[in-house]
């Protein structure tokens, strides 16, 4: 099985990974409470069928009274953004059409979050698979062990250099991951008609005041009790209205949901950013690739390591990093010294493909 092997970093495994699972699970959630049960309740005095009354708001959207949610429940408006819609002066109506799309949305979240993922497997192309050689495990023959060694410093040998391609196509996933995190964010602020962005910062601040002067953030983006007006022919022909007062309980499900996903999405975007911080520290400052390999590989010596880095490119130390991640921490010592020896006693390494000429390191 190939799932084992790690050939990414934890914080882009939060992208393709985690978050894909999360949306996903979800997804399914809003799913199950949409069609197990009424994802909509609508109440209504005179002769009109429930069902048909549910299925018309749920479909055509439902409002609110923007006007209505700083009045006093109870006693001014029964519920807040609920209130008689023909006042005197203009008043603000809030279409909530969003509702019946959040699962699939949800679900297309996951796909786009995933898709950073999928384009690094393909350009990775199983390789680190393929070098490790079930080195991971430890637990093999010495003959085969040392087989296995060799064949894996003779291919880090022959292609030393040749890996820089490889590694920024790496760092340009990640950079995908950055840009469809922040994108996911306009986008659910579009889907929730501009009120997404601030949204965690207006229910932290809607904790921490008077709540009886402010208005819940949660519920004027996520109305559980709405309005939906009917409209249908009257016995003489006559278009007669219908006004009634809709519960939506699949809202207390999706303002968990989406209170969640803003504060996650913002962790993942500090995440995300100083990883690609760190990317650029290691592209250009080979001293940083050596104190960094240290730190992770405690085994390997010193002096081993700032031959290779000396000698080699950063995509050669991000190929080696990947390995160290996934190889028996003894057999990956013994292999990045015997890689340094090869390179300490070759002054000069060849090229492969360019015959008769000598490249310095």
């Amino acid at each position: 099985m190939v799932s084992h092997v790690k050939i990414d970093s934890p914080v882009f495994r939060l992208h393709t990974n985690a978050t894909v699972i999360l949306l996903i699970t979800f997804s399914i959630a809003v799913t199950t409470r949409q069609y197990v049960g009424n994802p909509i309740d609508c109440v209504h005095t005179r002769d009109i069928p429930e069902d048909v009354l549910n299925t018309y708001c749920w479909i055509h959207s439902t409002y609110t009274v923007v006007d209505a949610f700083m009045k006093k429940q109870g006693s001014e408006v029964p519920f807040p953004g609920v209130h008689n819609s023909q006042g005197r002066g203009p008043l603000t109506i809030k279409h909530t059409k969003y509702y019946q799309w959040v699962a699939f949305t949800l679900f297309f979240q996951a796909i786009l979050f995933y898709t950073p993922r999928w384009l690094w497997k393909s350009w990775e192309g199983g390789k680190i698979h393929a070098l490790i050689m079930d080195l991971d495990i430890g637990i093999c023959s010495e003959a085969e062990k040392k087989q296995k060694k060799k064949l894996l410093l003779d291919y880090l040998w022959e292609n030393l250099r040749y890996h820089n391609w490889w590694a920024y196509r790496y760092y340009v996933c990640e950079l995908l991951a950055l840009i469809n995190v922040i994108g996911q964010m306009f986008l659910m602020n579009r889907f929730f008609d501009g009120e997404f962005m601030t949204f965690g910062l207006d229910v932290i601040d809607y904790m921490e005041t008077d709540q009886e002067d402010r208005m819940d953030p949660m519920i004027y983006i996520f109305p559980r009790m709405t309005k939906c007006t009917f409209f249908k022919y009257g016995s003489s022909g006559e278009v007669e209205k219908h006004d009634a007062i809709c519960i939506l309980p699949l809202n207390v499900v999706n303002e968990k949901i989406y209170i969640f996903l803003w504060f996650w999405f913002i962790l993942l975007t500090f995440l995300t950013m100083l990883t690609l911080i760190y990317r650029v520290v290691i592209i250009f400052s080979p001293r940083m690739r050596v104190y960094l390999f240290r730190m992770r590989f405690r085994l390997v010596r010193r002096d081993a390591i700032e031959i290779i880095v000396r000698r080699s490119k950063m995509g050669d130390w991000f190929l080696l990093y990947l390995l160290g991640e996934n190889i028996d921490t003894v057999i990956f010592r013994d292999v990045v010294q015997d890689l340094a020896n090869r390179l300490g006693h070759n002054q000069h390494h060849r090229v492969p493909g360019l015959k008769g000429e000598i490249q310095d390191a």
